[in-house]
């Protein structure tokens, strides 16, 4: 197995350029859980860095036989190769999952998440594992809501990133107009004067707008919602970690497709 020791290895310059966003169709994935969920959704591996304690790993043989290039690495190295503070001991180079909107519009019945501006990266990898997990059939990102492919986005996504359709840097007006136009219904997240979430008829094919930390939608994105939904609260508390309402919103249309069917609004 291919050991590296030098920092200035041309290697490490690439590990470092990915996890930087330099090289646009590459992705960075550190530690041992989200290396194997990118294996598992067949996620195409081109390069993997392992501690010496990890070398015989059954993962590093496994993309070895796969024909991933596997290397070990020192410690000091591997500090290099990674942007996390604490490295795991390994991490991948791996192709991103390619998803237009229209990929990300198709799955029937639709139930999709629209981020406006959602700067964070945690915040946008646990929308898209509470995505996942609560039953959404995809996620669009606006051209200013953090990269879901970016290093910390899919530490916090876990891996729910490889199977659910993404697409990213989309104006959100016109794939609002792309949902309508495919029969979603839109619905806006509002603070307040909005219709409670638990009254809202989410059975419909639905996309869902969710504004990001802080300034929330913008008033032409309301605007251009069919309807407003507001997450009822207990004061003093006015407004939740988007992550947070995201799950709420997903998991009471799921709960209310599953004990109620779905319906097509005409």
């Amino acid at each position: 197995m291919e050991r590296i020791s030098s920092r200035q290895n041309a290697l490490v310059k690439q590990f470092r350029d990915v996890a930087q966003g330099v090289l646009s169709d590459a992705m960075l994935l550190d530690g041992d859980h989200l290396i194997q969920e990118a294996v598992a959704s067949g996620v195409a591996i081109s390069n993997a860095a392992f501690s010496e304690r990890l070398a015989d790993s059954r993962l590093a043989s496994r993309l070895q036989s796969a024909g991933t290039r596997v290397v070990v690495v020192s410690d000091a190295v591997l500090d290099a190769m990674s942007p996390v503070r604490s490295p795991s001991g390994v991490v991948a180079i791996a192709r991103r999952p390619a998803a237009s909107l229209e990929d990300a519009l198709a799955k029937t019945p639709a139930l999709v998440l629209m981020l406006h501006d959602v700067q964070d990266p945690g915040n946008v990898g646990a929308v898209v594992r509470a995505a996942e997990g609560c039953g959404a059939t995809g996620v669009v990102c606006s051209e200013h809501t953090a990269d879901p492919f970016g290093w910390k986005a899919l530490r916090g996504a876990m891996g729910s990133t490889f199977r659910l359709p993404l697409a990213v840097r989309q104006a959100l007006p016109a794939a609002v107009a792309a949902a309508r136009t495919g029969g979603l219904r839109i619905f806006a997240t509002t603070a307040r004067g909005g219709a409670s979430l638990p009254e809202c008829d989410l059975r419909v094919p639905a996309a869902i707008l969710l504004g990001g930390e802080g300034p929330g939608l913008p008033p032409d994105l309301v605007d251009a919602a069919d309807a407003r939904l507001t997450i009822p609260m207990q004061p003093p508390v006015e407004s939740l970690n988007v992550a947070i309402a995201a799950a709420l919103v997903i998991y009471e249309a799921t709960r209310q497709r599953q004990t109620r069917g779905v319906h097509v609004a005409l």
